[in-house]
């Protein structure tokens, strides 16, 4: 769906970054922007391709974004960079307000002085609906000032993403490998799931048929309820049913939505899709 061009994916030594590194490789030309030194020379050394390069870099830093789009001339942008731990932002928001709010404006401002740019993509989170989270309120910003820059700029939007750096599953694998029980914030608590190859389809596919202005959703069926999950886990790999309910931490809910009400109002069901214009 995209082939033959020079593809920038800041955050692109992340969970999704790399699996879009990984996705798009093969027929493009692919630039990573990352601060992790480490995960980008990994990254380039296991994928082993020629057209994939990038540099240690902060969106952070304007100076750095625009010597990035001098040099490389982006036609599409996929903007993975981002800090996405709810408690954690709880505690250091002026952390996320420097990077997923001035970081990804950086990444937004350079890319509307380069007319080579064809597509930008947003990569958000269902934590923006209905959430008193300072994560959520930093996408949300992120996607209103990507929304408004018109053609060509676009929203995608996440549930949870399994298996992902930092996950519930990651921890909970932590967890059964040192015998210890699966720790679970609330029994009611229930989150809308995906995998990561189902996020990256979704971001690719909403650059190849986005126009611009929209926001794009993974129909992920119900929710999931994480208690219910962690007994099935437990189940699966033959250890003994054990589950330890630590509280909600700061700036959590038990539920999150993929739309608002009014969004819902206006989302066109498109294949496995809810676009909202």
């Amino acid at each position: 769906m995209i082939e033959q061009k020079r593809i920038l994916i800041t955050g692109g030594a992340g969970s999704i970054g790399s699996e879009l590194v990984r996705q798009l490789c093969a027929k493009n030309k692919i630039y990573i922007l990352d601060i992790n030194e480490s995960g980008i020379f990994e990254l380039i050394d296991d994928v082993g391709a020629e057209n994939v390069t990038g540099r240690v870099g902060d969106i952070r830093d304007y100076k750095t974004v625009k010597d990035v789009f001098d040099d490389f001339k982006p036609q599409v942008v996929f903007n993975a960079a981002a800090y996405k731990h709810v408690p954690l932002m709880e505690y250091t928001p002026l952390e996320a307000i420097n990077t997923n709010v001035v970081g990804h404006y950086n990444v937004l401002h350079v890319a509307k002085t380069w007319e080579c740019v064809e597509k930008f993509v947003f990569i958000s989170t269902d934590k923006v609906v209905s959430s008193k989270s300072v994560l959520g309120a930093t996408k949300k910003l992120g996607e209103v000032i990507t929304l408004n820059q018109g053609k060509g700029y676009i929203v995608v939007r996440f549930g949870n993403v399994m298996d992902s750096r930092g996950s519930l599953l990651k921890i909970w694998q932590r967890q059964m490998d040192k015998g210890l029980p699966l720790t679970i914030t609330d029994e009611r608590m229930s989150r809308y799931m995906m995998t990561i190859p189902e996020a990256s389809n979704l971001v690719i596919e909403a650059a190849a048929r986005g126009e611009g202005g929209e926001i794009f959703v993974l129909d992920m069926g119900k929710r999931v309820n994480i208690k219910e999950l962690a007994f099935e886990i437990l189940q699966k790999a033959g250890k003994k049913p054990e589950i330890e309910v630590i509280g909600m931490r700061p700036g959590e809910t038990l539920t999150e939505d993929l739309m608002t009400e009014e969004e819902w109002s206006r989302a066109v069901k498109e294949d496995k899709f809810y676009v909202i214009r």
